[in-house]
């Protein structure tokens, strides 16, 4: 799995939690959170359905690294194995 497959997996569940979200629109680096003014329930939503699909915890500590969707496939590719 390449990190555009990772990241194309998170735009799809981010999609699915905020429909209103444009995955095309999103940009890597900037927070989530600011820039689609995310509650705190999309996000532990978004966290689980990304827990679920990799198959991998994800626990509530390592939120504040997963701000960005950059910092997201980095920590997934990571817990994965794989290169970014």
């Amino acid at each position: 799995m390449t990190a555009q497959d990772i990241e194309n997996a998170i735009k799809a569940e981010l999609r699915r939690i905020a429909p209103d979200i444009d995955p095309a629109e999103i940009v890597p680096d900037r927070s989530l959170r600011e820039q689609y003014d995310l509650d705190s329930i999309d996000f532990l939503n978004l966290m689980a359905a990304l827990g679920k699909r990799f198959g991998l915890p994800m626990p509530e500590e390592d939120y504040p690294r997963l701000a960005t969707i950059s910092a997201i496939v980095a920590y997934i590719a990571e817990k994965i194995g794989q290169p970014r």
